[in-house]
């Protein structure tokens, strides 16, 4: 029976049981992608990242939901298992900046690493921003997040982002109205087909704090309702926002989870494409016998 070695890491947190917890599975080159979607299963975690050996990086990643999807783009799956290693003590001592190459389904993206202090930060480049059509009409759009037309705003139009992933992004009145919304998910399911979205971003802006955006996610596509924290939607939001010259300094926060009880904070830089950080903290670490 082999054994590989198992754990699970809150990313985007800075203490125990807050941020968004990953199941990571080193060494599971041998597996199938049966066993790695019944593994998925069986931790029942948003996602599930496998670490494999890499012919064009210095790892691959493969990730999978706990229903068996398999999910791409560099989020909180890649972050995680890359801040999984660098704690492990795979990568090094790590005590300055060193750069690593992730495989990600058809992509090979750079990430950067560093210790300070007690903890492993993450620095990890998206792909280029990919734009959708925007949505024409919100009438169906608000119905099946549970909101009025009138709140869900224009500037700028609801619309699918891409930077390895495409999410609907929604700008709303305000941080209750997110925290309001209450999706209906066949409703949103076809909302989402039609925009050729995978996930759905409702985000808004509170006056006090004009740098940080407070966000929820829904991802009924993957069978994922609800998401304590999305990379793969954060950084197309940022890139979004600056591509309609929203986003001041280049550089945005995102609360998200807050609404689940696992508050969790993103980074995001826009350096030519969007980069997102952060770091995270290991609760499990185990063997795994399958």
């Amino acid at each position: 029976m082999p054994e590989l070695i198992a754990g699970l890491i809150d990313v985007f947190a800075d203490e125990p049981l807050t941020g968004n917890p990953l199941a990571v599975v080193q060494g599971a080159d041998e597996l199938s992608d049966e066993q790695m979607r019944r593994l998925a299963g069986e931790f029942n975690q948003a996602e599930t990242t496998f670490i494999l050996e890499s012919a064009r990086a210095d790892r691959k990643l493969r990730s999978f939901t706990a229903s068996g999807a398999e999910v791409f783009g560099a989020g909180h799956n890649a972050l995680g298992a890359w801040l999984w290693l660098g704690e492990h003590g795979d990568l090094g001592p790590l005590r300055t900046p060193q750069r690593f190459y992730q495989e990600i389904g058809p992509e090979v993206l750079p990430i950067e690493l560093e210790r300070i202090s007690d903890r492993i930060h993450g620095r990890m480049q998206q792909a280029p921003l990919r734009l959708l059509s925007p949505l024409n009409e919100v009438g169906p759009l608000a119905k099946a997040l549970g909101l009025h037309p009138g709140e869900i705003l224009s500037q700028p139009a609801p619309r699918p982002a891409h930077t390895g992933a495409a999410h609907l992004l929604v700008r709303v009145l305000n941080p209750a109205t997110v925290d309001k919304a209450c999706p209906k998910a066949e409703e949103l399911l076809g909302i989402l087909k039609a925009a050729q979205a995978e996930g759905c971003y409702i985000y808004a802006f509170d006056a006090d704090r004009p740098q940080t955006a407070y966000a929820r996610f829904f991802n009924p596509t993957v069978g994922l309702w609800e998401d304590a924290a999305t990379g793969t939607a954060a950084g197309p939001l940022a890139a979004y926002l600056a591509s309609e010259g929203l986003l001041a300094n280049k550089e945005l926060a995102i609360e998200q989870g807050s609404k689940m009880g696992r508050r969790s904070i993103l980074r995001i830089r826009i350096n030519r494409e969007p980069e997102l950080s952060g770091t995270g903290v290991v609760v499990l670490h185990g063997v795994l016998r399958v």
